[in-house]
Parts: C-alpha cells; structure tokens; sequence
C-alpha cells in the first residue's frame, strides 16, 4: 500500500492475459480496478468521470487509446492517460505525449513501473491542464527526403516523449552528442511537431563557413558593409522568421559572435552588418554540437550566458554502441531505403548479418551504420545481405594489428614520459593540451601528406571539417606538403 492514497483506474485493452496482470498488480498495490476490452466501453466508462487513470491500449476494437486521449479532454474529465501498446515507434511515442498521455509503456513492461505510475497520477494535481497544454496537431516528424528518427531502444523512446512535449512550446533546445547520431533530425522532428511545421526550417552549421562570413551569414548585410558586399541580404534569422532556426555546431562559433547571437536571442531583434536599423524576429531556435560546452566555458571559448539561453531544454543523443537494441532496425531502415537504387534486385538483412553488425563499435554512428550499408548493398550480389557482405568492417578494424599493437605501445610510451616529466618540473603545466598537440602534430602531417595536400580529402578522413581543420593547421603550425605534379 502506497502513502498517498488509492486510486479508482480503468484498463482498457482486448489481451484477457494484459488485462490480468495489470489488475493483479494494481490491486495488490491496493487500487480499485475496472477493465473493458474495447474503445467503445471505455468511451463510456471514462464519462463517468470517476478515473484517476487510465491503462489505454494503442490498439484494440472501437476507438484507439490516441483516439480516446482526445475524448478525455473533449469529456472534460481529470483522468491521467498511460499508453501501452506492443509497436514501439517513434511515431506512436510522439503523438502520445502530444495528445496528453501521462507516460508510454511498451509490452512487455515493468509492473513495478505500472505501480508506479499509479502514484504518479495521484500526485498530479493539475492534470486537465496539463492535458490542454501537451494536446497540439501533429505534424509529420520527418525531416526532408524522408530522413526521420528510428529507434526503439528505451534512451530513444525518451528522446521521442522529450520530442514530444517540448514542439508545442517556444522555448529554446539544446541537442548534445557525438558526430553522426542524429541530432539535425531531432531538431526537424521538433520543428515538424511544432505549430511553426508549416514555416521555415533554416539550417546554418557554424563549423562551415569561415568566421569572417558568419556574421552575414546569420544577421545579414547591407551593400558595400564589406569588400565583396555587391547587395543586401536579409540573413538566416530573418529568413527563419516565424519558423526555426537550427544552429548546428554552435559550439564551433568564434566567441567575439557570440555576444551579438546572445543578444538577439534576449531581445529577438536583429541588427545587419553595415546596418543602424534593428528589426524584430519570431524564431524559434535549435541549436546541437558534439562539444562539451561546459567544458567550452571553462576554457573561455563559449560563453556562459549564451550556454544558459541555448540550453532550456536539453537533449543528448545516445552514441550508437549504447543503443545495440536499434541497430538492426535501423539496417533494415536503410536497406530498404536504398535497395531499389544501390541493389541488383529485392534484397533483406539475415539475423546473422544483424548480430555482425550488433558487434561493431560504430565509432561514426548512425551516420557510419548508414553508409556500410549503402556500401554492402552496392557490392553484393544479390539476395539477402549477409555478415560476409560486411567484412570491410573486420578489415577495417583488424588490418595491420601488430602494427597497431605497436603504435599503442609507443604511444603509451610517450604519455607516460610527458607525465613523468610534468611531475618532474617545477611548476604545474598543460599536460592535456601538450600531449594532444604532441599527437596531432604528426597526424596532420601524416594525413595531409597521404591527401597530397588536399584539405578536403584530409578533413573527410580525420572526420572533422574542413574549417577546424584550416584552424588547427594554423594554431600547430603544420607545414603543408608540396603538391605532386601529374
């Protein structure tokens, strides 16, 4: 028995076995339970208005539990809504934190978490407003050319329900994670979701284009504010009035920019370069980076209050490695997204390609997952995709292993010696910096000299861009080698 009362709850789905427990479970915990096995059944208990809760099947004869989410506010009635259903979609997930549900919960579940989620209800005083206040249309959460968030391991199924509440509201998002897991397609999923789906979505990643234009590129410019400035432009702020700007990379903005980004987003007024005139703007701003900003700030590269504006909402998005449940969903997501391009004829994923690909580390993500992918199905031969059709991975990760043994070793070598020579010195010093300048001195070179001087092949295969990559060539002081003539 809970301290906080007991709770009169409806269940309503068409499993006798879901219906059972469920009963079982809550009125072990000392609640009163009724059930009914049909949409229509529980239309016509849930006007009675005499719920606390209510278990809703996502599917079941006569109206669907998303169908009676409405109901519920239509009936005017106080009655917190759980979702259960056995097809864990991001779709599902979104629309039923947007209709109000109080939670979502995937057969099979936890029935201590049932339990759970019966107090919950009782603590929610509020819960009719709330309702009100999550309940908005949804829009489709794709992003252009039918990208969109596949997932249903439990980190991606509370991203989905953040998704969710957070689109109907105006307020700022701050996606966090590593290269290639997806944070640009949230940021479309939250525009998409939101009342602002049929304005613009207006990406600017901050990481590609240099400083010196960045300005203009987000405030605009008047003409002849620069060399170069032949005519006006309105800038991505006002371009993404009355829709969402996504910041992609903000971590990567010079730090004299951010004063003015700080500013615009304080007042929503925006000032050109070259211009006196400020103009207002309704945006609503995303913004994502596989940086630390906390340890940005510390360093004095980003600053404090702008982290704080940015970051009202935050959403980190799992590394790939943390989510293996996803891995063969998203294999066959891409299959057969590219099949009918990349393939001979109709093809499929075994279960033991699938337990393959479970076991790689996929240090590039979702983003790496994808392009193995198209890259299996261009060299196959046809038929269903098997682990074979991915040894470039082993090679990938095996090739020369005594070779790489050795370059740990020497490697561990030289850390330990900068360690004992830090130790060793009279004052503390940067051993941090010191050691990573030590290795990616000659990594640049190495790469650079491979690419023939080419920084767009070198940037591609160190993973960065080419911006960072121009910058850390310049604060390494790395010599560029002398192009090969043909």
């Amino acid at each position: 028995m809970n301290d906080i009362g007991t709770a009169r709850i409806l269940i309503a789905d068409d499993e006798d076995s879901i219906r059972f427990v469920l009963r079982e479970a809550l009125e072990t915990a000392g609640h009163e339970v009724d059930e009914v096995k049909d949409g229509d059944a529980a239309l016509d208990a849930l006007a009675k208005g005499i719920y606390q809760l209510a278990f809703l099947d996502i599917r079941m004869p006569g109206p669907s539990g998303l169908d009676l989410l409405e109901r519920i506010e239509a009936l005017g009635v106080e009655t917190a809504a759980v979702i259960i259903t056995a097809q864990n979609t991001m779709e599902n997930a979104v629309e039923a934190m947007k209709r109000g549900a109080l939670d979502y919960l995937v057969k099979p579940f936890s029935l201590a978490a049932v339990v759970t989620l019966a107090e919950k209800a009782l603590r929610t005083r509020t819960l009719h407003e709330e309702v009100r206040r999550l309940r908005r249309e949804v829009g489709r959460a794709a992003a252009p050319g039918g990208g969109r968030i596949v997932g249903k391991s439990p980190a991606m199924l509370e991203i989905f329900k953040t998704i969710g509440k957070v689109a109907p509201r105006n307020v700022p998002v701050l996606i966090t994670g590593e290269s290639g897991t997806g944070k640009e397609l949230v940021a479309n999923a939250i525009h998409a979701s939101s009342d602002r789906a049929d304005r613009a979505f207006v990406v600017v990643n901050a990481a590609a284009i240099p400083r010196e234009l960045l300005e203009s590129e987000l405030f605009g410019h008047e003409r002849g504010a620069f060399t170069g400035a032949v005519e006006a432009r309105l800038g991505r702020f006002r371009e993404a009035s009355g829709g969402t700007l996504f910041l992609d990379e903000i971590g990567d903005m010079p730090i004299e920019l951010q004063a003015k980004l700080l500013r615009v987003l304080q007042s929503g007024e925006v000032s050109s370069v070259g211009g006196r005139s400020v103009e207002h703007v309704d945006v609503r701003v995303v913004a994502a980076t596989h940086r630390d900003l906390d340890t940005e700030v510390r360093a004095g590269t980003f600053r404090e209050d702008l982290l704080y504006r940015l970051r009202v909402v935050p959403i980190e998005m799992p590394p790939l490695r943390e989510r293996k449940d996803d891995i063969g969903l998203l294999a066959r997501t891409f299959v057969n997204r590219y099949a009918a391009e990349l393939s001979e004829g109709p093809t499929g994923l075994a279960d033991a390609t699938v337990a393959r690909l479970e076991a790689h580390s996929w240090p590039g993500n979702v983003r790496e997952l994808e392009n193995a992918v198209k890259r299996a199905l261009v060299l196959h031969t046809g038929g269903v995709l098997t682990p074979e059709d991915f040894d470039f991975l082993t090679q990938a990760r095996g090739a020369g292993a005594e070779d790489g043994e050795e370059e740990r070793a020497s490697l561990t070598e030289l850390v330990e010696r900068e360690v004992e020579a830090a130790l060793d010195a009279p004052e503390p010093g940067d051993i941090h910096r010191h050691v990573l300048e030590l290795v990616e001195r000659p990594l640049l070179r190495a790469v650079l000299a491979r690419t023939d001087g080419n920084q767009i092949r070198a940037a591609a295969l160190l993973g960065i861009n080419r911006n960072t990559l121009r910058k850390k060539i310049g604060e390494l002081d790395v010599p560029m080698p002398e192009r090969s003539r043909p």
